[in-house]
Formats: structure tokens, sequence, C-alpha cells
């Protein structure tokens, strides 16, 4: 039996890791004041379980509130995901677009650079009170302090990889006789994609980040709002199973990134087989 993890049983070692962190969380729960910091997994699992699945299969045992609970996480959740996906999307066009500009305008580039760093360097956190003052207390304030997190990941990736461009690829295509605009198609977008795909995984959390942050700040909806109410009744197994559903989501949307990027980027090899050559 091969105990070093290999590519047939990689999966296998990840979900022991997950299994052996569940049982050792379950033995320090059972302490009563570790219990009360730490929550205990069978009630984290109980209170995702009333959220959604069905209740007549023995939930109410754990949560007799699970009723309403059921009723209300598809709206919290529906908030949360919207503003997330709102976030993402314009963060990363706009990221995409602006990067492409000024690393495609050097003039503009010097120019804006200290400005750029500036705002990339402000907690963003402290704009969470102008933008619920610009846009109210819905959902678009917390798209837009969502926004300025997913923007700057996406713009410093795509600059820089516009800026690392080939300049003998550049110079073979220009003796080609390719225009900018055919540049900007075959050379410079493909150069910058991986980069690109790379700073969208990281900007996947920092959506949810952005969009839950805002929901604490100020919200009558959203998952952030429930784990806030949670937290203020000191009720921490449904803080843990509001931050459970956040990373479940949050995963399915990097793993739809990855498909996007799997099925764009053919072209490039894949790790193993780079070893293999």
């Amino acid at each position: 039996m091969q105990l070093k993890p290999t590519g047939r049983n990689l999966r296998a070692w990840q979900v022991a890791v997950l299994v052996f962190t569940l049982l050792l969380w379950h033995l320090v729960s059972r302490n009563e004041q570790t219990a009360f910091f730490l929550g205990e997994p069978v009630k984290v699992a109980g209170r995702i379980w009333s959220w959604f699945l069905p209740l007549d299969v023995g939930a109410n045992a754990l949560f007799p509130e699970g009723l309403s609970g059921r009723a209300d996480i598809y709206i919290h959740l529906g908030v949360t995901l919207l503003e997330t996906v709102l976030a993402f999307g314009i963060g990363t066009v706009l990221g995409l677009g602006v990067g492409l500009w000024l690393a495609l305008a050097p003039t503009a580039s010097i120019i804006l650079d200290p400005y750029i760093k500036a705002l990339n360097s402000m907690p963003r956190v402290i704009l969470a009170p102008i933008f619920a003052m610009w846009f109210g207390l819905g959902i678009w304030s917390k798209v837009a302090l969502a926004v300025t997190l997913v923007f700057f990941i996406v713009f410093f990736n795509v600059y820089q990889g516009v800026r690392e461009v080939s300049p003998v690829v550049l110079a073979n295509a220009r003796m080609l006789g390719a225009n900018r605009k055919q540049l900007l198609r075959t050379v410079y977008l493909p150069s910058a994609t991986s980069w690109v795909f790379s700073s969208l995984h990281t900007s996947v959390g920092l959506a949810f980040v952005g969009a839950v942050v805002g929901e604490y700040l100020g919200s009558a909806r959203g998952v952030g709002y429930l784990i806030l109410q949670a937290e203020g009744t000191f009720d921490v197994n449904t803080v843990f199973a509001g931050i459970v559903v956040l990373t479940a989501f949050a995963l399915a949307l990097d793993g739809l990134v990855g498909r996007i990027e799997r099925r764009l980027m053919k072209w490039q090899p894949r790790q193993g087989e780079t070893e293999k050559l």
C-alpha cells in the first residue's frame, strides 16, 4: 500500500485530512467551555441541514426553529450570491479594460501610477460608509465595495501580463505586418490570459469578502447579516454554518472559473505534462 500522495490517491488524502480535522474538532468541542467558542460540528451540520434539506427527516431535533431558518436562508444566500457575482463580473471587466489600457499607454501609466498605488494601499473597508451614502443600504453599496477588491487584483495581473510580452514575439509579429488591433488579439491577450485566470481564482474569494463585509456594516439581508445576528446572540454554531455555506459556494464559483480556464487554455501544457518533458 502506497502511503505517499500520488495522482491516484490524492483525493483520498484530501478527504482524510478533512475527516481528521472534523474528528479533532468534535473531540475538542466535547468540553462545554471550548464548544462555546469553537462550536460543535454536529450542530453546525444540523443547522445547515435545517436550512436546505426537508424538515420531516428529523432535522428539527437539533434546531426547532429550523422552519423559519429554512425559509430565510434562500433569501439571504440569494442576495449574497447576487452581490458576489455582480462584483466579480464588474470588477473583472474594469480590471481587464484598465489594465490593458495602461499597459499599452506608457504615458498615461506613468502619470496615473502614484494614484493607482495610493488607491490600492487604501483600506477599502473605510469606503463602505461612503458607498452606503452614495448607493443606499441595498445591494449596490456591497457590490461597489467588493468591486474595489476584485478590480485591483485583476488590474495588476493584466497590467503585468501585458508588460511581460516577449519583445522578440512582438518584433516578429510587426515584421509580419500585424497592426495594433491584431497585436492585441494575437499577442497581448494570449500573453495576459494566464495572468488573468490566476487573478480570478483570488478574486472569487475577495468578491465574497467584499459582499459579506458590506452586509456586516449595514444590511437587512444576506449571509453576512445572518452571521452578524448569530454573533449578537452568541450562536457560534450558526456563525460556522454560515461560513461553511459561503465557503462551499466560493469553491463552486472557483471551480467554474477553473473549468473555463481549462477550456480556454488548452494550448498551455499542464503541470504533469511539463514534468514528463
